[in-house]
C-alpha cells in the first residue's frame, strides 16, 4: 500500500489522474484543485461537464476551507451515519471552477477507509472521487468490472486492493440547502 501512495501522490500532484480504492467504488482522482486534470477526468468518462463530480477530505477540520457556510447539522450527520456519506454544500470554494456546480454547490465525502485516507492527507488537498466507468455506464462494484478503456485512460492505476472481489456500492448522497433545508439524494 505505501508504494502505492508514494507513486500515486507523485502522479497527482504532477496534475495526473489516477484510478484507485475508496471508501465506496473504485474511482478515478486527481486533485481537485488542478482544472486541466479535473477536465481530463469529464473526458475520460465521456461526461458533460455540467454533471457534478464530488470529492474526498480526510477530516470534518478541512470542510470550512473548501465550504463558506457549513451547516451545524452537517458535521452531525457525518457522526451518525454508518456507510459512506456525501454531503452537497453550498458556497464551495477553493477547488477547481469545473467541480463547482452552477448554483455554487459541491459534494464533499469525508473518507474513513485507509488508502483513501492516507492519499488525501499526504497529498493535503481534495481528491476527484468519481465512479471509474464511462458516463452512463453501470457503476463496477469492483476492480474487475472496470472497463479496460478506463484503465488504460488513467496515469497511474493503485495495485492494492484489485484483488478484492467485494461488491461496493456507492454512498448515501444528502444536499444540505439554506434554511436547514436537508434533501436526500440517494440512500
Amino acid at each position: 500500500m505505501e508504494n502505492d501512495i508514494k507513486q500515486a501522490i507523485e502522479v497527482l500532484r504532477g496534475g495526473g489522474v489516477i484510478l484507485y480504492p475508496t471508501d465506496t467504488v473504485w474511482g478515478i482522482g486527481c486533485d481537485a484543485t488542478n482544472d486541466d486534470a479535473v477536465r481530463r477526468i469529464y473526458d475520460i468518462k465521456q461526461r458533460a461537464d455540467t454533471k457534478a463530480m464530488l470529492v474526498l477530505i480526510d477530516s470534518t477540520a478541512k470542510l470550512d476551507y473548501y465550504v463558506s457556510e457549513l451547516p451545524d447539522i452537517a458535521l452531525d450527520l457525518i457522526d451518525v451515519a454508518d456507510k459512506p456519506l456525501t454531503i452537497v454544500y453550498s458556497g464551495a470554494r477553493n477547488v477547481a471552477a469545473s467541480l463547482i456546480a452552477a448554483d455554487g454547490t459541491l459534494g464533499i465525502r469525508v473518507t474513513q477507509e485507509s488508502f483513501s485516507h492516507a492519499l488525501c492527507q499526504r497529498l493535503r488537498r481534495p481528491l476527484v472521487s468519481t465512479s471509474a466507468n464511462i458516463s452512463g455506464q453501470p457503476t463496477p462494484a469492483n476492480f474487475a468490472e472496470i472497463a479496460p478503456e478506463i484503465k488504460n485512460a488513467v496515469d497511474f492505476v493503485v495495485a492494492y486492493r484489485q484483488s478484492d472481489t467485494s461488491k461496493a456500492s456507492a454512498s448515501a448522497i444528502i444536499q444540505l440547502g439554506a434554511g436547514g433545508l436537508v434533501k436526500v439524494i440517494r440512500i
